[in-house]
């Protein structure tokens, strides 16, 4: 767990701000940091590991035909995962992550490319980040703290914070 969780906790518990994430590469990292914090039910309205594209459609809504036009690793489906997410619960900002943590990868999708989407009520942002091939676990723990730190700076943007 990072110092960032409990950060993103308190500032959506001050600013009545619920919270959902879809997950993919990480396998629900950003669930389980955010749940070792003390009370964090009260923000943590629910996660989804959509490891599988079958359980991003199923789960999430994704199109299947976003993932054969873009592939899982693409801010498109980052996108339909962070809406999906958002959909599919009661909560006001949604995080989705889907990359390549590796080992390996390819030319065009090489390891440590991590998609980002935080879906809330001003819409959907998304972003790809190029972690490099640092390693599978160094990966996803960087990716699940950009996205707790994205989390942050949207639960600002609709909070009174």
């Amino acid at each position: 767990m990072t110092t960032d969780a409990a950060t993103l906790l308190d500032l959506c518990r001050r600013n009545g701000v619920k919270i959902a994430t879809a997950e993919s590469c990480t396998g629900g990292m950003v669930g389980a940091w955010l749940t070792e914090v003390s009370g964090s039910s009260d923000v943590y309205e629910r996660g989804f590991i959509t490891y599988s594209n079958d359980a991003k459609c199923q789960m999430l809504g994704v199109s299947p035909t976003t993932l054969e036009a873009h592939g899982a690793v693409s801010p498109e489906v980052a996108r339909e995962m962070a809406m999906g997410a958002l959909a599919r619960s009661n909560a006001d900002l949604a995080a989705s992550i889907t990359g390549v943590a590796g080992p390996g990868g390819s030319d065009h999708k090489p390891e440590g490319r991590v998609c980002f989407g935080i879906a809330g009520p001003n819409g959907c942002h998304t972003e790809t980040i190029e972690f490099g091939a640092l390693g599978r676990d160094a990966v996803r723990r960087a990716a699940a703290n950009h996205a707790i730190t994205r989390l942050i700076e949207a639960a600002r943007t609709i909070g009174a914070d």
